[in-house]
């Protein structure tokens, strides 16, 4: 059994510049050392996506890690370090992807490897490792569950290695997520002179009537689980370069986070009612990109939390808020749940993270293993 340096692994992964969908060579760092500890590793390529499934173990319970090693660009802000250079300063790993997620995928591989060199594993641990979850996420996770349901690979339990922790490691673990939404409306008119508007219709008051319905009341009061659902109106556009002109179309865009009272269909439907009263010609493009999901308390979070606690000395607290992950998709087929990194530099300039928080990362998943496999 060969042991795996999170580190070194780590920074390996961040040096592969895997902007997403480009893989840049990152799901081939993570083979060779998945072979290497043992792993039955199956590439796994749909379009343009790589992914990456791989299994140690043929019993159950079989425990699955999911995670990306897809990132985002490197963006505008100026950086102190190469974005891809794993530089390593006053004790932090800084690169694109250290804190979301490589640095996770780093510490769940090394504690794999250290869990199986005890030989008390009583199961099996597989890794879900997409290209495709920073993108569209068309041809990642969703397609390798698919997979992984044919061939009779489906888990017991999986942990998505998404930074969840605020502040601290141990804060929180994300045992659901809100759905999203996201809807343009068209509503068309007749263009006329301002002076003279009863020659023209303004397509723009109607917009804004349907808009101000859509926001006068809440859409719900939350639940057990989750916040309230909120409507943000995003965009609100005529493209009227003249201030004599009333415009022939006017456009706004909107999101929705909704919570498990809602289902996408019936918010697209409520959207549909609305305009359509202030505006019957009107269009609406509505898109659904996740449903709300959870997975309840019960004995797999108790064991998942109480191994964060023997390791942290934090009692970690349960949430569902945030922007969405591939755990949407992982929900419709086993209990999941969300764990890794602070997350307070994802997506900006200068991402890095603690070198003791990626070696600490790998004694809460090691205790993690335990507690689900022994």
């Amino acid at each position: 059994m060969i042991e795996a340096d999170p580190l070194a692994l780590a920074g390996a992964l961040i040096r592969c510049a895997s902007i997403t969908p480009v893989d840049a060579g990152a799901q081939d760092v993570l083979a060779v050392t998945l072979k290497n500890i043992g792993f039955r590793v199956v590439p796994l390529q749909f379009g343009e996506v790589r992914n990456l499934y791989a299994r140690i173990g043929d019993s159950a319970p079989h425990f699955c890690f999911a995670g990306h090693t897809d990132v985002v660009p490197p963006g505008d802000g100026a950086w102190g370090a190469d974005p891809f250079g794993a530089e390593i300063r006053d004790g932090r790993l800084y690169g694109r992807g250290a804190c979301d997620m490589k640095g996770a995928i780093a510490a769940f591989v090394a504690a794999a490897a250290g869990h199986l060199a005890e030989g008390t594993n009583n199961g099996s641990i597989s890794l879900l490792v997409t290209g495709d979850e920073e993108g569209p996420a068309r041809d990642g996770t969703a397609r390798v569950l698919e997979w992984m349901a044919d061939h009779d690979e489906r888990p017991d339990f999986c942990l998505v290695g998404e930074p969840t922790n605020p502040a601290r490691l141990g804060e929180v673990i994300k045992i659901g997520r809100r759905g999203s939404l996201n809807a343009t409306l068209t509503v068309h008119g007749r263009q006329g002179h301002v002076a003279y508007p009863g020659r023209a219709d303004n397509p723009v008051h109607r917009l804004l009537r349907a808009l101000g319905a859509l926001i006068a009341a809440p859409l719900d009061a939350g639940s057990t689980w989750f916040e309230p659902s909120g409507l943000q109106i995003t965009s609100v556009d005529v493209g009227n370069r003249t201030t004599n002109v009333i415009p022939t179309t006017a456009r706004a865009a909107l999101n929705i986070r909704f919570n498990n009272l809602h289902r996408g269909a019936d918010l697209a439907a409520w959207l549909r009612a609305v305009l359509g009263y202030h505006a019957a010609e009107a269009e609406i493009d509505v898109a659904i990109s996740a449903e709300p999901f959870l997975t309840a308390p019960g004995p797999e979070i108790e064991r998942l939390a109480k191994a964060i606690e023997t390791t942290t000395g934090i009692a970690p607290r349960l949430d569902t808020a945030g922007g969405t992950s591939d755990a949407r998709f992982i929900a419709a087929y086993c209990p999941v749940a969300e764990f890794g990194l602070v997350g307070g530099s994802m997506h900006q300039a200068d991402e890095h993270v603690p070198i003791a928080d990626i070696v600490a990362l790998v004694g809460i998943y090691r205790a993690v293993l335990k507690a689900f496999l022994g």
